[in-house]
């Protein structure tokens, strides 16, 4: 079987849904502190949960992937412009952001991804089913840059799958004990090239439209325009 084969059929026992309930949300808070402490990189806590305020922002998205039931991972995305400029990677790499903000650029800024020790170890490519999430998000809402604000040993990764470059060396990250790096990638000009190597990133509108449709009576975050598309959907 051909590796995007493979997370085809991954994607096709996923079942991703947004953390609304008080008690998803606790379960991905609860996940996030086992996957950071397993790391060593943010300190122990009695709640044995890891949340921050932007969990409560007006533009974020908090994603559950789920397989047979169970929380298998978690990503948060926050999408943002310059009407709406809440979000995390902002406050740690001001000087990088701000003017793309300021020119009226849509960014995308996933963080919190998050993965299940059991289901990673028995589900090839749960890394990639997890982050086509804010590949989506990118597309449909026409983000000039998808960030990836990412440890210097993950940078690969993302420059391999997304086409990310690095924008800015790694610093301290609140919260966390090691330093993130910035990385960007530009949807638009990027897409072709992707979806031919990697088809699984590919996506319907309906796909797009069931993820992300919620704030479509915000003025702030409007979808970018969209085109009539016959791809593989989750």
């Amino acid at each position: 079987v051909q590796f995007s084969d493979r997370i085809a059929q991954l994607l096709d026992r996923v079942d991703c849904r947004l953390a609304e309930s008080v008690e998803d949300r606790e379960a991905i808070f609860r996940l996030r502190y086992d996957a950071y402490r397993s790391e060593e990189t943010i300190a122990p806590n009695f709640t044995q949960t890891f949340y921050d305020p932007y969990d409560d922002a007006d533009n974020v998205w908090l994603f559950g992937l789920y397989i047979d039931g169970e929380l298998a991972s978690s990503i948060r995305l926050h999408v943002a412009s310059e009407e709406n400029r809440d979000f995390p990677s902002r406050h740690v790499f001001p000087e990088v952001l701000e003017p793309e903000l300021e020119a009226g650029k849509v960014i995308v800024d996933p963080t919190r991804f998050v993965t299940n020790r059991h289901y990673s170890r028995g589900n090839f490519g749960l890394t990639y089913a997890t982050c086509r999430l804010a590949w989506l998000a990118a597309g449909y809402f026409g983000a000039e840059h998808l960030l990836a604000a990412v440890r210097a040993e993950h940078q690969a990764f993302y420059r391999r799958t997304f086409s990310h470059r690095s924008i800015c060396e790694p610093r301290p990250y609140p919260l966390l004990a090691k330093p993130i790096s910035l990385m960007t990638t530009d949807y638009s000009r990027v897409a072709d090239r992707v979806h031919q190597r990697y088809p699984f990133l590919r996506s319907t509108l309906f796909e797009r439209r069931m993820l992300f449709e919620r704030y479509l009576t915000m003025p702030q975050v409007v979808p970018a325009n969209e085109t009539t598309e016959v791809h593989h959907a989750a």
